[in-house]
């Protein structure tokens, strides 16, 4: 693993009918539903540690600590950052933005964890 505080990343999307509140039934407005920012917030993890973990590792969701702040509309664009922040042996601790046009959207912390991929897999084939 060549993880360290610093790494960072961004992931992007526009707005479309999908990502709603409305279409994810997570409420009943035509803007961008939370639980696509935490999805985008998540992702921009993610690529942050694209280069950094070794083979057969992955990482997994553990914690989600984010305020929704703002609303976007359908057609927005929409641009999360993720920064490792704090590396605790296989926990890693993000600082999380999402932003568009208008300015902040979300902001707050995402915990992921690091797992070897096989066992944790074996893990599932049993349910």
């Amino acid at each position: 693993m060549r993880l360290r505080p610093g790494l960072s990343a961004t992931a992007t999307m526009v707005v479309s009918d999908a990502d709603t509140a409305l279409a994810i039934r997570s409420g009943d407005v035509q803007v961008l539903a939370t639980p696509r920012v935490v999805g985008l917030a998540e992702e921009a993890a993610v690529h942050a540690l694209s280069e950094a973990l070794d083979n057969g590792q992955t990482t997994v969701g553990f914690r989600v600590q984010l305020d929704h702040l703002a609303p976007t509309p359908i057609g927005g664009e929409v641009v999360a950052e993720a920064t490792l922040e704090a590396v605790e042996s296989r926990r890693l601790t993000f600082r999380v933005s999402v932003n568009d046009g208008r300015g902040l959207v979300a902001a707050g912390r995402i915990t992921r964890v690091v797992v070897d991929r096989a066992r944790f897999l074996e893990r599932t084939a049993g349910t």
